[in-house]
């Protein structure tokens, strides 16, 4: 993905290579210092670096020999190839992950069994080195190869953790093996501890196993968008014949053919037939919609019935689902700010425990009397091993993505990781009438007939197809399948409704101007219904023949069917609500009415709407912002969280943080309750990560032993360290099945 900023460029490009959230901070770090880079953020959990660059100065080449220089790599690929690129690279690496894991596991096995219950058969010493040197050396080298990369650059992560605990512990028990004697002539007893470098690695390659697998699920929501794109299409040529192409190829202009059931490929209109399109994936709606000439139908939206075609008008990183994909994609891999914090815990981290595993050796060699040298170094070793920073990485960034994956099962598009951890906290929903509360198009709500025949509304019918005023529509619409009559001299009347002649009488549809102007008669009971419709601030329609009026109908812009529910909802949560509109006072009162909504600003414009965001976040509030339109655009982009409806402008939905497909109100609690529940999830996390190095440390070190004389064994410290990243992830997926 690349966006343009005046003279730079912001891009995205996959990290190979990384293994622990260390290794996240040192590649970032790398980037940062390069010149020409305005700004780097690499996150761990997606494997993808956001880099905002001068191009003049360093390009993606550049950037990926300074990313190679620590030990990763940059993926910087066509962006169309990326993704597959990408999905091939990482089914290579889990399958070979795989094999390893299991051959370590085989492998550790016998050298366990012995270690444990047969330490002394003839040559066990051997035995257990014939059967771990391969899984130190050979299953286990990338830990050695990035530590020493790391080390190159004075940097530490994961790696050298894992490097030097079982490096140690291997060369130790080498060197006890070959010169037992060594310590028999000091009185001790040659222990040897292949057991432990084998097994801390077998265990730390299965937690990485565990985790990759994890990691696949948390991003499948983007896999399911990417796969609702067709690959092929059949694309009408000139000549009208049919070709089959690659979806690539396609190009706006394009007529394209969509037959019974298939998948649309790109955004466009309907130029030829019609059908119902199942629309669900956009909007959440079940019921499949009807799609006519000149109406827009997007990518991934299945055809139901009926064929049609259409001509491309948006195609590639253009359409609706390229769009909301890239959404996905860049939310996911947005820092929330607990994350900025973890990151700099992270990198400090390793050389801490470091420090800490000499500390513990140097107190065992002082304080340990005769086993000090062999103590200290297993506890040393076991420092190293039990303090991994993974599941400290793991803690935000899993969740974030379950997070966002979940918000986009359910229609909510939630474009940064920081929006998602603000919504809890929002206080003030302002909502935007026309479009958020309503449905944003006039609607005949009511029609009352004196004569409730089928001339009178044919008669209406023919003469508001012909008329051009927005209104008129809304009739049309209303009296659908009602057959139209022949009629002569229509005839436009600007401001006031229109006229037309049938069967030598005269027929006015309009204001009631236009009925005191021709001295048309208005009869009690119609007068009654249109004041009571004018109560509600509906705009009332007369027709009439040339004598009297023969109906009157009622247009207003329908409040949604979920708004009042969803709107007492948020006032439930203590939230307080205000409608700001740019339609006049009475018909502000009525939908606040209506709605229950007990503050509202009418006759509002643009900018005002942005001020009075302001004015409510210095009383302190957390404001989130409801819109639809490029006029909510100001006021969306001030507000602390902003939302915008799927059906408004594409300007809203760029400027929002959030977007409800549906356009559906009910879908802002659903927002709130995912924030907290993915805000809750991460403190878990976090404090569960904090407590167990918290807790793990210390016994490494032997804090017991002078108590109880309990000492870890090293092996189950690389069993506790692997099973701490493996929980952070489980309870992030936790959120996946959460109400």
């Amino acid at each position: 993905m690349a966006t343009r900023d005046k003279n730079t460029i912001t891009q995205s490009f996959p990290v190979l290579g990384m293994t622990c959230a260390s290794c996240a901070s040192s590649a970032e770090s790398i980037v940062q210092h390069q010149e020409g880079v305005v700004n780097a953020s690499v996150n761990f959990a997606t494997g993808n670096l956001s880099v905002e660059y001068l191009p003049n100065v360093i390009d993606a080449p550049k950037l990926q020999k300074a990313v190679q220089g620590v030990g990763y790599d940059l993926l910087i690929e066509d962006e169309t190839k990326q993704q597959d690129t990408l999905e091939a690279i990482h089914e290579k690496k889990f399958k070979q992950l795989k094999t390893r894991t299991i051959l370590a596991v085989a492998l550790s096995l016998p050298v366990v069994v012995i270690g444990m219950f047969f330490m002394n058969i003839p040559y066990a010493d051997q035995i257990m080195w014939v059967f771990s040197t391969p899984v130190v050396l050979w299953l286990g080298r990338n830990f050695f190869v990035n530590a020493w990369k790391q080390a190159k650059h004075r940097s530490a992560n994961m790696d050298t953790l894992v490097a030097l605990s079982t490096g140690i512990a291997y060369m130790f028990s080498v060197f006890n093996m070959l010169f037992a004697e060594f310590w028999h002539q000091r009185g001790l007893h040659a222990h040897v501890y292949f057991e432990a470098a084998a097994v801390i690695i077998a265990f730390i390659l299965l937690g990485k196993l565990l985790e990759e697998k994890a990691k696949g699920n948390t991003s499948s929501a983007i896999k399911k968008l990417m796969g609702l794109q067709p690959k092929t299409i059949i694309v009408i040529q000139n000549d009208g014949t049919e070709k089959q192409r690659a979806i690539e190829d396609v190009i706006a202009g394009d007529i394209i053919l969509v037959k019974p059931g298939e998948k649309i490929a790109v955004d466009g209109l309907v130029t030829l037939g019609g059908s119902y399109v199942d629309e669900s994936m956009l909007s959440g709606e079940p019921v499949p919609v009807l799609k006519k000439e000149n109406e827009k139908v997007f990518a991934g939206t299945i055809n139901q019935k009926g064929s049609f075609q259409f001509k491309a008008v948006k195609v590639g990183k253009e359409t609706m689902l390229a769009q909301i994909i890239r959404m996905v994609q860049d939310a996911q891999g947005s820092k929330a700010p607990v994350q900025k914090l973890v990151d700099k815990i992270a990198g400090i981290f390793v050389p801490i425990v470091i420090v800490i595993a000499i500390l513990t050796f140097t107190l065992w060699f002082t304080l340990g009397g005769d086993n000090g040298v062999v103590q200290g170094l297993l506890a040393a070793i076991t420092v190293l091993i039990i303090a991994c920073p993974c599941a400290l990485g793991l803690a935000t960034p899993t969740a974030i993505m379950v997070g966002v994956g979940k918000g986009a099962e359910q229609g909510i598009l939630i474009k940064d990781a920081e929006s998602l951890e603000l919504t809890k906290k929002v206080n003030a929903i302002i909502l935007d009438k026309t479009g958020t509360i309503t449905e944003g198009r006039p609607e005949v709500t009511g029609i009352q007939c004196r004569h409730n025949d089928d001339v009178t509304k044919a008669i209406l019918a023919g003469i508001e197809k012909q008329s051009e005023h927005p209104l008129a529509e809304a009739i049309v619409k209303h009296l659908d399948g009602v057959a139209t009559l022949a009629l002569s001299n229509f005839n436009s009347i600007t401001g006031k409704g229109a006229k037309a002649d049938h069967n030598n009488e005269t027929y006015f549809v309009g204001n009631k101007t236009l009925l005191a102007e021709n001295n048309i008669s208005i009869p009690e009971s119609l007068q009654q219904q249109a004041d009571e419709w004018s109560k509600l601030s509906k705009t009332v329609i007369w027709f009439s023949d040339s004598i009297q009026a023969l109906s009157v109908v009622a247009i207003s812009d329908k409040i949604k069917e979920t708004s009042v529910h969803a709107i007492k909802e948020m006032q439930e949560m203590g939230i307080d609500l205000y409608m700001l509109t740019g339609d006049n006072e009475a018909t502000a009162k009525a939908i606040a009415e209506q709605t229950g909504i007990k503050h509202y600003k009418a006759e509002v414009l643009p900018q005002n709407k942005a001020d009075f965001v302001k004015e409510l976040q210095q009383k302190g509030k957390v404001v989130a912002m409801v819109g639809d339109g490029i006029n909510d655009s100001a006021a969306l982009a001030t507000a602390n969280v902003s939302i915008a409806m799927g059906k408004g402008s594409d300007v809203a939905m760029d400027v929002a943080k959030m977007t409800i497909i549906s356009s559906d109100l009910s879908k802002i609690p659903q927002a709130i309750r995912l924030s907290k529940q993915t805000v809750t999830t991460i403190k878990q996390n976090l404090f569960w990560s904090f407590i167990y190095n918290l807790i793990g440390i210390p016994i490494a070190a032997g804090i017991l032993y002078p108590i109880n004389g309990f000492l870890l064994n090293p092996m189950i410290a690389g069993a506790a360290m692997a099973l701490s990243s493996v929980s952070v992830v489980s309870n992030s997926l936790r959120l996946k099945w959460k109400k």
